[in-house]
C-alpha cells in the first residue's frame, strides 16, 4: 500500500487486539483514549468472553455474580468501551481458563473447546474478516509469550500475527473480504523493569510503601522485555480515563486493590508514558518513536 493510500483515508484507524474483557483496559487503555480524542477510529477486538476467568475482585465474589459471570463480564466490557469511546468486537472464542501450571509445553490439558486448542489458521480467519472491514492502519496484540504465559494470551499473539500477515493477500481466506495490509503491528508492553523501578522508586520517594517490594526482592528480571520496547506513547493526561474504564470490569478490578496502589498523580509524573514494541511496518518509521502513526501522519 502507498502512503497516498494512507494520507487519502478519511481517518486513521487503530486495531487492538485482546484476549478478555478487561484486558483492553489494563493494557493500552490510556493510548486509546488519546487517540479517541485525537479522532481516530479504535477498535477493541476481545477473542473471548472470558467465561472461565475467576471473580478477582472480593468484593463481587458472590454467589450469584459466579453463576451469571459470561453476561456480567459482557456487560462490563460495554460499560469500558462507552467509557474509552471505542468500538468493540467480539470474535467470539470461548475462555481457555488458566489450570494451575499451565505452560505451553506443560501438558497440562485444557477444556475441549478453548480458546487455545482451536488451529491458528481457523482462529484466524473471523479475525482476517474484522481487519478486512475496519481496514486498520495500525494493530497491537501480545508479544509470543502473550506478555504473560496465559493461554488465551499466547493464542491470541499467533492469531493476531497470522492474521495481520493474511489480510492484505488475496490468495487467503478469499471469502472473507476484499483484501487490507495493515501497515504497523505493535505488541504491547506493560510491566518492564524499567517501568517498576521508576513506579518504586517515586513511591519511596513520596513516603509511601510501594505494592512493588515484593517484585524488586526477588530480584528476577529474567523475562524482562525493556530493551525491545521502540514507541512510547505519551497518555498521562488519559490516565483518568484508563482508571475509569478499568474499574468498570468490577469481577476482575478490585478499586481497593493493587491497580490503583499507585496514586494518580505518582504514575502521570514517573512514568506517563504506554511502551510498545514495533514488530514489523510496511512504512518507514524513525525509532525510537513517540507515536504509534508515525510514519502516517
Amino acid at each position: 500500500m502507498r502512503l497516498t493510500d494512507v494520507t487519502n483515508q478519511s481517518k486513521l484507524r487503530l486495531m487492538c487486539v485482546h484476549a478478555h474483557p478487561d484486558d483492553e483496559s489494563s493494557k493500552g487503555a490510556g493510548m486509546m483514549a488519546r487517540y479517541v480524542r485525537e479522532g481516530i477510529e479504535v477498535l477493541v477486538v476481545t477473542c473471548t468472553g472470558g467465561e472461565r476467568g475467576d471473580v478477582l475482585n472480593p468484593k463481587m465474589d458472590r454467589p450469584e455474580v459466579q453463576e451469571n459471570l459470561p453476561r456480567i463480564r459482557n456487560e462490563e466490557m460495554a460499560r469500558a468501551r462507552e467509557i474509552l469511546g471505542v468500538e468493540q468486537h467480539w470474535l467470539g472464542f470461548t475462555d481457555s481458563g488458566l489450570p494451575d501450571g499451565w505452560l505451553p509445553d506443560s501438558g497440562t490439558e485444557l477444556p475441549e473447546d478453548a480458546f487455545y486448542l482451536v488451529p491458528t489458521e481457523e482462529a484466524a480467519a473471523p479475525l482476517v474478516e474484522i481487519m478486512r472491514s475496519f481496514k486498520p492502519h495500525v494493530v497491537t496484540t501480545y508479544d509470543e509469550e502473550g506478555g504473560y504465559p496465559h493461554p488465551d494470551h499466547v493464542k491470541t499473539h499467533e492469531v493476531s500475527v497470522a492474521a495481520f500477515a493474511a489480510a492484505g493477500d488475496p490468495d487467503k481466506y478469499p471469502d472473507r473480504g476484499e483484501p487490507w495490509q495493515p501497515l504497523k503491528l505493535y505488541y504491547n508492553h506493560s510491566f518492564g523493569k524499567a517501568r517498576i523501578e521508576a513506579l518504586h522508586y517515586a513511591m519511596l520517594e513520596a513516603g509511601l510503601e510501594s505494592p512493588y517490594k515484593d517484585w524488586m526482592d526477588a530480584g528476577d528480571w529474567t523475562r524482562d522485555k525493556s530493551e525491545r520496547v521502540t514507541s512510547r506513547v505519551e497518555c498521562a493526561e488519559y490516565f483518568d480515563v484508563r482508571d475509569e474504564a478499568l474499574k468498570a470490569h468490577a469481577t476482575q478490578v478490585d478499586p481497593d486493590g493493587f491497580w490503583f496502589a499507585v496514586p494518580r498523580e505518582i504514575q502521570q509524573k514517573a512514568w506517563p508514558t504506554e511502551d510498545y514494541e514495533l514488530v514489523e511496518s510496511r512504512i518507514e518509521s524513525r525509532l525510537p518513536e513517540d507515536d504509534l502513526f508515525a510514519g502516517l501522519r
